[in-house]
């Protein structure tokens, strides 16, 4: 045989086994992702079949991926954290609100969000409680200047400075006396003891006095005139007028007395006890009987 047909031989060999080489990988290739597909028909057969085995096969693999993501940011995730927050965006509100929330904000130096929300809720709780919700927030800029872990020396607590323990009957509704700390939670309750002051002393600023503490001492010490002299300021706030600042304090408070009793009707039912203390000294809960 010469060279020439050798070589030819052997390349002809090399071809074939080549090809064989090419149709059985092929041949594997095929009859595997068959396989393959026929798993995940079966697989998907059975999920529709059981949504239990689905249900767990998600949560496992959320609970993977969270397992990964912790890793990655050094810290657990939780997705659901946004929903305690107590914030919208204060272009959401209507107008009148978002005027008052944006003002108090820019005052007293706090977040727009957080403020919006409280101004919307003390809108929505006024509404249905008859009290004017700029009273509320007059009074809740005056106790803790929007601070909600605020503490009084004689345990008023959060934003409208509710005496907790006296007015612990209230929270029980919100699942305990720890509410005080919810913003939400402390507005409800601390509008709440406010109409029933209001209502049993007959008037706002005698309301007032109740409310800090007041109720058998002969002043105030200036909290009702303060008090009015903010719900002045937030009036005007919300009517569009330009805004006021402190040096407005006795025009605004002599026009104070033409705004509405924001809680006119009187409320049989209110059951008040000391208020909250931090311009004038305690009262005791008996003195207020």
């Amino acid at each position: 045989m010469t060279a020439s047909g050798y070589l030819a031989a052997v390349g002809g060999g090399f071809k074939t086994f080549a090809g064989d080489v090419a149709e059985g990988f092929f041949e594997i290739t095929h009859n595997g992702l068959a396989l393959v597909g026929v798993v995940v028909l079966l697989a998907a057969a059975l999920l529709l079949v059981r949504p239990d085995l689905r249900q767990q096969g998600e949560e496992r693999l959320a609970s993977w991926l969270t397992s990964r993501q912790a890793v990655a940011l050094g810290m657990a995730p939780e997705p659901g954290a946004i929903q305690r927050a107590t914030a919208v965006n204060p272009s959401s509100l209507p107008p009148e609100q978002a005027a008052v929330a944006l003002w108090i904000a820019r005052k007293y130096r706090v977040a727009p969000e957080p403020v919006a929300a409280l101004v919307a809720e003390a809108y929505e709780v006024g509404r249905a409680s008859g009290v004017d919700p700029k009273l509320a927030l007059a009074v809740m800029a005056i106790e803790s200047s929007f601070n909600p872990f605020a503490q009084s020396h004689v345990g008023a607590q959060g934003l409208m400075q509710v005496m907790t323990q006296i007015h612990s009957d209230k929270y029980e509704y919100f699942g305990g006396q720890y509410a005080a700390f919810d913003p939400k939670t402390n507005l409800r309750v601390g509008m709440k003891v406010l109409r029933e002051y209001i209502a049993r002393a007959g008037s706002i600023e005698a309301g007032l006095k109740w409310y800090v503490g007041a109720a058998n001492l002969p002043s105030d010490r200036g909290y009702a005139d303060k008090v009015m002299a903010e719900y002045a300021r937030l009036t005007r706030v919300a009517k569009g007028n330009a805004m006021p600042s402190d040096d407005d304090a006795p025009e605004l408070r002599a026009n104070a007395a033409a705004v509405p009793d924001p809680a006119a009707a009187p409320d049989s039912a209110a059951t008040p006890a000391s208020g909250s203390r931090r311009g004038a000294p305690q009262v005791k809960v008996a003195t207020l009987f």
